[in-house]
């Protein structure tokens, strides 16, 4: 997570940036951003950018690109939406970019990553959820927020990993010892965070989640 710039040969960058520029474009099509006009789903994607923003910038790490820090695409997923939460995670790289932490050079692959895989992952869980789950409202916490959050940063680290390891940057045994067993671990972090976040949204602010309907997970 978080490669840096020059970590990974120029080919791997442009890729990146060609991969990425089509997939932001199709993000700003498909969100709906006149949610956002809307001051309760505006200011929550906001306040979420910016508490992700601090989160993403507290990190360890003893190597480039085997850094590890929190997440939190599953609670993006789950209060905004999946194109929203590409797009808020990507200004969350942003943000720590523009702090220092990091390059521009390295940001699309960053951005495929992080916000792709991550996003893609929760929003697999919730889709899944939602048409093989009861509609109860600790399967729609749990398994969303706990699980979705644990499995979300797990499959960056792991992607993360597969990346290093098949463009030479590290040994595969060196990433696979080193650094994938601490980016599990850090999912039951993830999970905790995730799963606290969306119990308080749904139990106090249940207008914040807009993946949560009260006529299906409260009807009993």
């Amino acid at each position: 997570m978080n490669l840096p710039d020059g970590l990974l040969a120029d080919e791997w960058t442009v890729a990146a940036w060609l991969l990425f520029i089509p997939v932001l474009l199709l993000s700003l099509r498909r969100a709906p951003l006149r949610r956002l006009a809307d001051a309760i789903q505006g200011n929550v994607w906001l306040g979420l950018i910016v508490m992700l923003t601090l989160l993403w910038s507290v990190k360890a790490g003893v190597r480039p690109g085997l850094s590890l820090h929190l997440l939190g695409a599953s609670v993006l997923v789950l209060a905004c939406g999946p194109w929203l939460a590409f797009l808020g995670l990507c200004a969350v790289l942003a943000g720590v970019t523009l702090n220092g932490d990091g390059g521009w050079h390295g940001y699309a692959l960053n951005a495929l990553l992080m916000a792709g895989v991550g996003v893609s992952v929760a929003y697999a869980v919730q889709r899944f959820v939602e048409r093989f789950l009861p509609p109860q409202l600790f399967v729609y916490i749990f398994a969303n927020g706990f699980f979705g959050g644990a499995l979300a940063i797990s499959a960056v680290g792991a992607a993360s990993s597969l990346l290093l390891a098949a463009t030479g940057v590290y040994p595969l045994d060196y990433v696979l010892e080193e650094y994938l067993p601490y980016v599990l671990l850090l999912g039951f972090s993830e999970a905790w965070l995730s799963g606290m976040v969306v119990t308080l949204f749904v139990v106090y602010r249940p207008a914040w989640m807009s993946s949560f309907e009260d006529a299906r997970y409260l009807r009993d």
